[in-house]
């Protein structure tokens, strides 16, 4: 099974914080595969995306399904198994053996090559379309790099192309390029031009080449991998310029990438751009500091131009690891499904990408909850493995052992959704572990609606605890979640040990308002004076419940009351609500006040009495009020403003009554106030207020200022001027003698202003009238004549005739038009002149 090895670090949370997700997850190939090497050993694979060979040391090739079942077995050889190598097609496979053994044959046909040499042949390689007749070709690598092709009759001609630098040990044949490794490095054929087009060294020429074998792969039918002892290089093949060719091979290749790696390699392949290395890893023992045999590691790398980036790294747990050494691990890949087969003596592995299950298995496994079950809800109709909700449900139970609970809550809503059982069944282990109040602000509303004990269940925890998160509840869920009845129990059994408890008296009026005894929910809501009262009163229209309440809701918020008794006034009248409020006449005064705002004439019946009330509770609004109402006695105004000696009222009410003179003497004695006497005296616009004013004030000098500083613009100062005493002193006079002047002057300088405009506007309309009168009249035979209505030309125009035509257009028969009884010539227009239109002289008189 898959392992996985990181640094050890003395902080195991710190060593899961910072443990990265691996991109490839591990198997072990069982089935066959396990009996076959309980009593032999692997020594290569070779990988087909139909079926796996696997050959052995004891001479021995099975052929596999991707499971690890055996489909079939040859008897190839006494000895170990070298290499394997199969067509693209799969139907043909080529083997060799460390005897010297080569075979060639069709795994459905009865096509076969055998051949025999004198040293062990350690490669083989069949054409990759080896299938089709003319490409009846391979490769074996010993001393020599031999090329087999059938020829005529069926027979294999073998030709030399490569000898003399070693042995050869890997073979890779990709479309027409062979790549082989021999002591001295890495050369490519051109099996078109039957050129040899490169030829990379290998670098570090210390190492043994049959113990740090060179691996090698095609990436695609141009690029090729080598990586020998640490050193890795990605080779371009590309073609040369027609220009560059000469004696020069047709292509040759550029090294694109050069990096060494920390271990030694022992295989490699592709991944997208990136490679799969598998590593070869010795370590020093701590103890004996003797080099051992260390876990293979499996790396992925991102190549970069002189250096590589990791992108994972893990250590393989394979059987035998202690004994193995670099040259007993293969590395095969099959390139359709990005499977990696690690090949050792004792086991196969299988490395596969991890998918979005492995990926949300990891997360689960390291508890990071929240991004799983994101992962699970974007690849939802891809994963297999897991569900949603399972996931949803481990998150909610690890946020409760953690003791999150409020999160634990919160993400009950997304998780549960509509499923009541399971909404029901998290209720129950919330109140096992005493946490109702965490999952409360969550529960479902609507859609769906769980039991109503769940939501009992609940109430009774708040009201046994908290009686504001009960009160809150309340007000937020709707009250046919629960049984009302039940509640309203509950709560008034706990309000007969504390009777006063404002908060609950608050919840069980809106229980009542949910059950709809709005009588009792309105009693207790005046009783604590709570703002939602008026509220209630509109919604339910309780406006019968409240007629005996009226001076209680005044009490509460009499601004309020006043405005929803008078907008409702339909259902309680005016009558009513002042006898409620008579033993309460401050109240009354309010109600009525804004009564008579609202409308003059509405509580008319009630002015005399708001007299009273208004001399008692607002005198500020007591003058406005007379001056105003057209309902109100005023005899018994002027009583009760005389009994409260209240004068600016008296003196308005004796001047309503026609009393001016009293009025006036009441302002110059109670108020001895000179300025309001005036204004009084301008108001009034009476000769004798003025006369009764100056006698008062000529024996009061201060008076006497205050007339001379004012009086010019009504009354001729100099009747006040006449009566002051000789040798009186006054002060400020020559000031208000100034002013008497400048006022004086100033209506002198009007008046000639006013007759200037007069004179202007009535030589510009006299001139005006006259160039109209110039103007002349039509006269044709629809006009008439304005006395007799007949036409005042004759039909017959030889016949004599005589019309007066004036200037407003009227139109008379000479004979017609009465005879004048002044003695002027000048004629007016009758008509007009009746009218009082003003006169139209004549301006024309037709004779024939």
């Amino acid at each position: 099974q898959e392992t996985r090895s990181n640094e050890e670090s003395t902080d195991e949370s710190e060593e899961d914080e910072s443990e990265e997700e691996p991109k490839l997850k591990y198997e072990r190939l069982s089935n066959g595969v396990t009996e076959i090497l309980q009593k032999d050993a692997a020594s290569c694979m070779t990988v087909h995306e139909k079926f796996l060979a696997l050959g052995t040391h004891y001479g021995k090739v099975y052929l596999l399904d991707v499971q690890g079942n055996i489909t079939q077995k040859f008897d190839v050889s006494p000895v170990k198994i070298n290499q394997i190598s199969l067509d693209e097609s799969g139907e043909h496979m080529g083997v060799c053996s460390e005897d010297g053994k080569v075979q060639v044959f069709g795994l459905y046909s009865a096509e076969e090559f055998h051949e025999t040499f004198d040293c062990p042949i350690k490669i083989v390689a069949v054409h990759p379309h080896f299938i089709r007749s003319h490409f009846k070709q391979f490769v074996t690598g010993g001393k020599k790099l031999l090329l087999y092709e059938r020829g005529w009759m069926n027979r294999w001609k073998p030709s030399v192309l490569h000898e003399g630098e070693g042995n050869i040990r890997n073979i890779k044949w990709r479309e027409h390029l062979i790549a082989w490794a021999n002591n001295m490095g890495v050369k490519i054929l051109d099996m078109i031009s039957k050129q040899r087009i490169t030829n990379v060294p290998r670098d570090d020429i210390s190492l043994r080449p049959d113990m740090y074998p060179c691996s090698l792969c095609w990436k695609d039918n141009l690029t090729l991998i080598i990586g020998w002892g640490n050193s890795v290089k990605i080779c371009s093949v590309k073609e040369r310029h027609a220009s560059e060719v000469r004696d020069l091979p047709n292509r040759y290749v550029e090294i694109v990438f050069q990096f060494d790696t920390e271990f030694y390699i022992s295989g490699l392949a592709p991944i997208c751009d990136q490679l799969v290395i598998l590593s070869y890893v010795k370590e020093s023992s701590e103890k004996t500091e003797v080099e051992c045999c260390a876990r293979p590691r499996l790396d992925i790398v991102q190549p970069l131009p002189e250096s590589c980036e990791e992108i994972s790294s893990d250590a393989l747990t394979v059987r035998g690891f202690q004994e193995n050494e670099c040259r007993d691990y293969h590395l095969e890949y099959s390139e359709g499904e990005s499977l990696f087969y690690i090949i050792s003596p004792r086991d196969v592995v299988v490395a596969k990408e991890r998918d979005q299950d492995d990926h949300i298995d990891w997360l689960l496994e390291k508890k990071k909850y929240e991004e799983a079950l994101m992962a699970a809800e974007i690849s939802q109709k891809t994963i297999k493995k897991h569900r949603i909700l399972d996931i949803g449900l481990a998150y909610i139970n690890h946020l409760m052992e953690k003791g999150d609970y409020d999160l634990a809550a919160r993400k009950c809503q997304k998780i549960l959704g509509k499923n009541t059982e399971l909404w029901e069944f998290e209720v129950y282990k919330f109140k096992e572990i005493g946490q109702l109040k965490a999952i409360s602000r969550y529960l479902p509303r609507r859609d769906p609606v769980l039991k109503p004990l769940i939501y009992e269940m609940v109430l009774h925890e708040f009201l046994e605890s908290d009686y504001e998160g009960f009160a809150t509840l309340i007000k937020e869920w709707p009250g046919d979640l629960y049984n009302n009845t039940i509640i309203v129990q509950t709560v008034v059994d706990h309000l007969k040990k504390d009777p006063q408890n404002r908060t609950l008296l608050r919840t069980l009026a809106e229980l009542y308002t949910y059950d709809q005894r709005y009588g009792r929910a309105l009693e207790i809501y005046l009783t604590l004076r709570h703002k939602d009262v008026f509220q209630l009163i509109h919604k339910h229209n309780l406006f019968s419940s409240i007629r005996d309440k009226i001076v209680l809701l005044m009490d509460f918020d009499s601004e309020k009351a006043v405005d929803m008794l008078l907008d409702n006034e339909d259902k309680i009248s005016i009558d009513r609500v002042v006898e409620e409020l008579e033993n309460r006449p401050e109240l009354q005064h309010v109600y009525l006040h804004r009564l008579f705002k609202r409308d003059h004439h509405k509580g008319q019946r009630y002015h005399e009495k708001q007299i009273s009330l208004y001399a008692e509770y607002d005198r500020p609004n007591l003058l406005p009020f007379l001056r105003d109402s057209t309902h109100c006695p005023l005899e018994k105004a002027l009583e009760i403003c005389q009994q409260r000696n209240f004068v600016e009222e008296t003196v308005y009410l004796l001047s309503r009554m026609g009393n001016s003179r009293s009025a006036l003497k009441m302002i110059m004695e109670e108020l001895q106030d000179v300025d309001k006497a005036i204004e009084f005296a301008k108001e009034q616009d009476d000769g004798e207020l003025w006369e009764d004013l100056i006698l008062y004030s000529i024996d009061k000098p201060p008076f006497i200022t205050g007339l001379l500083n004012n009086i010019g613009t009504h009354v001729d100062p100099i009747l006040l001027i006449y009566r002051i005493k000789e040798g009186m002193e006054i002060p400020n006079l020559r000031d208000s003698l100034v002013k008497i002047l400048q006022d004086y002057n100033l209506q002198i300088l009007l008046r000639e202003g006013c007759k200037k405009i007069l004179v202007a506007d009535s030589l510009s309309l006299l001139k005006k009238m006259h160039r109209t009168q110039m103007k002349g009249v039509l006269v044709d035979e629809e006009s008439i004549c304005e006395s007799c209505l007949s036409p005042v030309l004759p039909s017959d125009a030889s016949k004599s005739f005589s019309v007066v035509v004036f200037h407003c257009r009227h139109m008379f028969h000479r004979e017609c038009l009465p005879v004048s009884n002044t003695i002027s010539s000048v004629q007016f227009c009758n008509i007009c002149s009746a009218k009082h239109r003003g006169p139209g002289s004549a301006v024309l008189e037709m004779k024939k």
